[in-house]
């Protein structure tokens, strides 16, 4: 029975591999003058971070919560793609905003400014680095499972996983084709291993295993029915939080989003991790967990042991060989994403020293700086991969919640109508959001080495960050750029006209018809986002620094009071189309709008909607071409 079944998943496999090798550009691809990714090859590359967890993860969670580890794994499984969700949708954002890459950085730094942008660098970093540290220690452990002498000379683990570390360095110093090339091949021969390792444990599946699964089941419900709604819910956070190490990773999509042409590449990545580590991760971990293992002797090659229970000796060198290799190109995706993190940050700040490259196109120095710091991450913890571990979960989680905090407020702010393809609900973000701040709690509370290392590389990012920024941030130059309110007072004293009009705009609004002299239209910018494109001479761009939008309209009219006290004045305001539940900020807007006409009773207010006048010529050919 197993042979068949094996005869058929490799056949199977055989032919999916020959299908994908015929089509072009199945990796890379060149157009415009530049190399680009494939969404198939940022999807692998992104899958050999996750992938890799399926090796460490199972046991390390099952060390703190027991066999409930099965259950809360294929949960977080869950979890992690109404993140993906999220993640596709920043995607999109960004793009819109022109921001290309750099994930939850460029974010952070759209919606929040410069300083919480640094807090996601800290922590994204924090995120990588330990990816890179304990993918290398646990390849090394792995690979070592038959030689318990090497793995028990701590020294050669060391030395071992320097050169994991460095060799990764060098891989990625020859450029990105070589490295998406060798990563597919690494992909086939592990989608070969790890699905015949599912299928094995499939057919080998008894009564023994269903019963320790069903008590799984139990076990986790139990932890959730305390009869107390406080307990059930901490209890609940902190299973998630001991499994969410299985997917990390999953924000390298959007963190290498410049090396795809757009968002619907990353969405297509998301979809693909979906349907392959989404599902084997908490399949594997399952069968794993639920086979008579001596859990507590394998630790370190959980999978490994397990694949050799099934299939043998030589099946287990098998798959210790394929868990030593895909956990280096967990390492590779550190040294991609960080890479792509560190250009984006050393771009706006004008540090072009830091992201020159080779003749392979490579940001070599970025990588020797990398390689440098997980090695010396490595020896600070003597390769342990027990406080590696404990150290790893909270940055990852810290990024989770700084995006989700960011596209609430977001959204908050813009509505969907600014980003019409692509949008999830607002509700879901929030739930997913206080479910994350959760396990960051609980993480900053239950591992102190992780919560110390993330503080620290935080204090001092934000400190040579806040240097940086005042001196090379390119908000300087767009608030350079803005409108003088006294130009535009000089302006409006000159019409002869006693009615003036002053009308409130957003940016990125429609192109005015026929301007009068009389009239002043007015976009308030976030230098982040750049200063909007003036669209007639008496437009002004003013930007909103540190003040918010209400004081700085109620600044300004004060202003034109003071200057203007012979003219009658008209304030318009646009009319709020947006629905409240994605743009709760216009009912604080409306709240704060209703204050002006007893602060300033000598204007006259209005909220203006101008209906749109559509050309019945044009309608008539519309329709025509519909109906054929």
């Amino acid at each position: 029975m197993k042979l068949i079944v094996l005869l058929v998943v490799n056949l199977s496999l055989v032919w999916t591999f020959v299908l994908l090798l015929r089509k072009p550009n199945l990796i890379t691809y060149s157009q415009a003058g530049r190399l680009w990714l494939t969404w198939l090859a940022v999807g692998i590359i992104t899958l050999m971070d996750e992938f890799t967890s399926i090796f460490y993860v199972p046991a390390e969670a099952h060390r703190f919560i027991g066999l409930s580890a099965i259950v809360f794994i294929a949960l977080t499984s869950i979890l992690m793609r109404f993140m993906s969700t999220r993640f596709t949708e920043i995607a999109e954002i960004l793009e819109h905003n022109g921001l290309i890459g750099g994930g939850v950085y460029s974010f952070s730094y759209l919606v929040l400014g410069p300083m919480i942008s640094f807090v996601a660098v800290s922590s994204i970093m924090v995120d990588y680095t330990l990816t890179a540290c304990i993918s290398a220690v646990s390849a090394v452990l792995n690979a070592s499972s038959f030689f318990p002498h090497v793995a028990q000379a701590t020294t050669l683990v060391i030395v071992l996983v320097l050169a994991i570390l460095w060799a990764i360095a060098g891989l990625n110093i020859l450029g990105i084709r070589e490295n998406a090339r060798f990563t597919f091949l690494i992909f086939a021969m592990a989608a070969f291993v790890i699905l015949n390792l599912l299928a094995s444990g499939l057919v080998a599946f008894n009564v023994a295993d269903l019963g320790r699964l069903k008590q799984s089941g139990v076990e986790s419900l139990n932890s959730l029915r305390t009869g107390s709604l406080l307990h059930d819910y901490g209890n609940f956070i902190s299973h998630l939080a001991f499994c969410i190490l299985a997917y990390s990773g999953i924000e390298s999509v959007i963190q290498t989003a410049g090396l795809v042409r757009s968002w619907r590449d990353s969405r297509k990545a998301y979809l693909f991790l979906a349907c392959t580590v989404g599902l084997v991760t908490p399949l594997v971990a399952g069968l794993a967990l639920s086979a008579p293992l001596d859990f507590g002797a394998h630790e370190g090659d959980l999978i490994t042991h397990y694949a050799t229970v099934l299939n043998g000796t030589l099946f287990g060198v098998m798959v210790a060989s394929l868990a030593s290799i895909t956990l280096c190109m967990a390492v590779n995706t550190a040294f991609v994403a960080s890479s792509e993190l560190l250009e984006r940050v050393a771009h706006r700040y004008g540090f072009h020293w830091l992201i020159a490259t080779n003749r392979r196109s490579s940001l070599y120095r970025i990588h020797i700086l990398n390689a440098t710091f997980f090695s010396v991450i490595v020896i600070i913890t003597s390769g342990s991969q027990e406080v590696l571990a404990d150290m790893y979960a909270i940055g990852l989680v810290a990024s989770f919640c700084i995006n989700l905090g960011s596209l609430l407020i977001y959204r908050y702010f813009t509505g969907t109508k600014e980003v019409v393809p692509y949008f999830t609900s607002r509700i879901g973000t929030l739930i997913l959001w206080i479910i994350l701040m959760g396990c960051f709690i609980f993480l900053a509370i239950d591992k102190p080495h992780g919560t110390a290392l993330w503080a620290g590389v935080t204090t001092f990012v934000l400190i040579a960050g806040g240097l940086m920024a005042k001196r090379r941030a390119p908000e300087i130059v767009q608030i350079g750029q803005s409108d003088n309110e006294m130009e535009m007072m000089l302006n409006l004293a000159e019409s002869s006209a006693d009615n003036l009009h002053i009308i409130f705009r957003r940016p990125r609004e429609e192109s005015i018809d026929e301007p009068k002299d009389n009239e002043a239209y007015i976009t308030f910018f976030t230098p982040r986002q750049g200063i909007p494109p003036r669209i007639t001479k008496n437009h002004y761009r003013f930007p909103l620094t540190r003040s918010a939008l209400y004081q700085r309209i109620l600044l300004l009219l004060k202003l034109i009071r003071y200057e203007l006290p012979d003219k009658n004045i008209t304030v318009h305001f646009g009319w709020p189309l947006s629905s409240w539940l994605d743009r709760l900020a216009i009912g604080v807007m409306v709240f704060n709008m209703m204050k002006l006409p007893k602060k300033f009773p000598e204007f006259n207010f209005q909220i203006d909607y101008l209906g749109r006048h559509t050309d019945p010529v044009k309608e008539a050919i519309s329709e025509a071409l519909s109906e054929s």
